[in-house]
């Protein structure tokens, strides 16, 4: 997947992501995936940030 940026936009611009978005999407979308298939990939990004998340916090005697 080739993904067309502008050198222009930096990795903290505001518009980045969103950019980044749209073209992971439309990439797999022109790849045959189905929104449902966009849908559970958007799930399994979440359960992987999750995932680090959880991990990076102190573990805490409850």
């Amino acid at each position: 997947m080739a993904l067309p940026f502008d050198e222009n936009i930096s990795p903290r611009d505001p518009r980045a992501l969103s950019i980044l978005a749209k073209t992971i999407f439309r990439e797999l979308r022109a790849g045959g995936y189905s929104e449902r298939d966009v849908i559970a990939f958007a799930g399994e990004l979440l359960a992987v940030v999750t995932s680090e998340v959880k991990g990076r916090r102190p573990k805490t005697d409850a």
